[in-house]
C-alpha cells in the first residue's frame, strides 16, 4: 500500500500536510448542514423595513408635520369642512413627548396667523385665527374688531345678516371671564355680546383666537385666552378636500374639490 510522503527533522518523521478536501466530500457535507429558510430571511428584512418606516413616521409626526382634518365651518371660507391639510409643527417649536418641553421655535406666532392648537375645554385639536397677542387691547363694536384703537379691515371674516345676538347664558359666560381684563368700562354694568364686547387687554404668553366665520365660531369670546403652550402648529397646505354634503354617491371620490388641492390657508 502506498505510504503518504513524510519528511524527517532531526530523526523525527513528520506526516505530510493534508491535501485539499475532495469537492465531492464537501458537497456531501453541505447537504447535511442545516440552512436558514429563505422565508425567514425575507421576513427579517421586511420587519426591519417596517420598523424603520414607523420610526421615521413617528419622528415626522411628533416634531415636523401632522395631518389635520377640518371638522366644522368655523373658519369658512378660509378653510372648509372636508379639507385635509398638513400642519407645520416645527415652526413654533414642537413639544417633546413625556417631558413636556419644547424644541426651539423658528419664530413666534404673529397677528392674523392661523393656528392649530389644543383646546382649553376638551382634548381635541382646534384651528382658529390669532387676532390678538400679549399686550393688545381688543374690542368689538357691531361685529367689527378693534385692535389697539384701530378698526381692522378683515377681508377673510364672514358675517351672517342680520347679526345674531347672544343669549343670556352666553352673555353670562363672556362677562364672567372678561371683567378681569376689562379696561375703560364699568364692570358693574358690563353686559357683553358676541358682536359687542371689550375693551380687554391680552395677558402675557396668551393669544385671542377667533374663527373667520364670526357668527358660527366658538372661540376666545366664549372660552377666553389661549395659552402659548397650547399652540401646536400652523397649517401648511390642503392636500385633499371633498364636499361631504354633495348629492353624489361616494362624495370622497366623486365630489373632490380639485381646486383646493395644494392651496395655502391665509
Amino acid at each position: 500500500m502506498r505510504q503518504p510522503f513524510t519528511t524527517s527533522v532531526a530523526g523525527v518523521r513528520l506526516p505530510r500536510p493534508p491535501s485539499h478536501p475532495d469537492p465531492m466530500t464537501l458537497m456531501a457535507q453541505s447537504k447535511t448542514t442545516p440552512t436558514q429558510p429563505a422565508f425567514l430571511i425575507w421576513l427579517w428584512e421586511w420587519v426591519k423595513s417596517i420598523t424603520v418606516a414607523l420610526l421615521v413616521w413617528l419622528v415626522l409626526r411628533t416634531f415636523l408635520v401632522q395631518a389635520f382634518r377640518i371638522p366644522s365651518g368655523s373658519m369658512e371660507n378660509t378653510l372648509l369642512v372636508g379639507d385635509f391639510l398638513f400642519v407645520n409643527k416645527a415652526l413654533y417649536g414642537a413639544e417633546i413627548p413625556l417631558v413636556h418641553k419644547r424644541l426651539p421655535a423658528f419664530r413666534e406666532p404673529q397677528r392674523n396667523d392661523i393656528l392649530v392648537f389644543d383646546s382649553v375645554e376638551e382634548p381635541i385639536d382646534v384651528v382658529k385665527r390669532m387676532v390678538g397677542m400679549a399686550g393688545d387691547t381688543l374690542a368689538m363694536e357691531g361685529g367689527q374688531l378693534i385692535r389697539n384703537g384701530v378698526r381692522l379691515d378683515e377681508p377673510y371674516a364672514v358675517h351672517e345678516s342680520p347679526l345674531p345676538m347672544a343669549g343670556p347664558e352666553q352673555r353670562f359666560i363672556m362677562r364672567q371671564w372678561q371683567v378681569k381684563y376689562l379696561v375703560g368700562r364699568d364692570t358693574a354694568t358690563y353686559n357683553p355680546d358676541l358682536q359687542d364686547w371689550g375693551p380687554i387687554v391680552v395677558p402675557p404668553d396668551s393669544y385671542f383666537m377667533m374663527g373667520d366665520s364670526r357668527d358660527n365660531s366658538h372661540d376666545s369670546r366664549m372660552w377666553g385666552f389661549l395659552p402659548r403652550k397650547n399652540v401646536r402648529g400652523r397649517p401648511m397646505f390642503v392636500y385633499y378636500s371633498y364636499d361631504g354634503k354633495s348629492w353624489k354617491p361616494l362624495p370622497f371620490l366623486t365630489a373632490i374639490r380639485w381646486g383646493r388641492t395644494f392651496s395655502r390657508p391665509r
